[in-house]
Order: C-alpha cells, then sequence, then structure tokens
C-alpha cells in the first residue's frame, strides 16, 4: 500500500481511483451487448463519480460526515475466476469483473480507514467502503439471478 504524507494526499489518491472506476464502468458501458448492460453500467459510473464529488467536498470544505450502515455480502465474487477487461464482454464476465472491482475498491477504503489520521477521515473512508460493499451486492444478486438460476 502506499504511503501518504498527509491527508490531502489520501483524499487525491481516493480520488484518482474513483476516477478509474468512472472510466472503467464507461468503457464496459460502451462494450455491453445490451441497453439494459449499457444503463446498468452507466447507472454505477454515476455512483462513482457522486463518490468522487464527495472526496473532492470533503478536500475543498473539510467535511467529514457521511452515513455508515452494514451491508450483505453474499460472497459470490470472492469464487469467480479473474476476467480480463479486454474486447468484448459475456454479461457473466462483465459481473464478474465488477464484482472484483467493487471487492477492491472495498478493500482499499478499509485500508484507508485503517490508517486514517483522524476518526472524521476514518469515518468517511468506512462510509465509502461500505458502498463499494452496496455496489459489490448488486452485482453479486444480478449475478445470482441472471446467471446463477439460468444455469
Amino acid at each position: 500500500m502506499k504511503t501518504f504524507k498527509n491527508v490531502d494526499a489520501i483524499l487525491l489518491f481516493a480520488m484518482e481511483q474513483e476516477q478509474k472506476a468512472v472510466d472503467f464502468y464507461t468503457e464496459l458501458a460502451r462494450e455491453a451487448h445490451s441497453e439494459e448492460m449499457k444503463k446498468v453500467f452507466i447507472e454505477f459510473a454515476g455512483e462513482e463519480i457522486k463518490h468522487k464529488q464527495r472526496l473532492t467536498r470533503i478536500r475543498e470544505e473539510g467535511v467529514f460526515t457521511m452515513p455508515t450502515e452494514k451491508v450483505a455480502d453474499l460472497k459470490i465474487g470472492d469464487y469467480m475466476v479473474e476476467v480480463k477487461a479486454s474486447g468484448k464482454l459475456s454479461y457473466e464476465e462483465a459481473l464478474v469483473l465488477a464484482m472484483k472491482r467493487e471487492k477492491a475498491a472495498f478493500r482499499l477504503y478499509t485500508t484507508l480507514a485503517e490508517r486514517a489520521p483522524n476518526e472524521q477521515l476514518r469515518e468517511v473512508f468506512q462510509s465509502l467502503a461500505m458502498e463499494e460493499s452496496r455496489h459489490k451486492l448488486r452485482f453479486e444478486l444480478e449475478y445470482d439471478e441472471y446467471v446463477l438460476r439460468e444455469n
């Protein structure tokens, strides 16, 4: 894990990761085989944009209050094989890739929360981790509904 010199560096890093997520979901939307898939990925890109906006606001205004809650984890993504984001993905492959990415984002924010220099920032990162966990759950439910039940 990268070492950060101050809170500003942590926030900039987190904002950069959110932008990568926006780019990832935008690309998946472009490559989507169906309008339904495209819509799902555009929605997730929008949610990642909101995360980046929150981090930007926190960085600019020092606003550290965010709601926290527990989110269920079906752990479906934990048992999937790795899928590379290249070429045209099947719906199943896109869901697996999205689950893995959301799990990685959850781990990132959990680690950043553990290393946060103060309680307020720790709560921000814990809240973002829970949001990423919620995203993963949405992909897992989608996978369960449209992939596992069809097989």
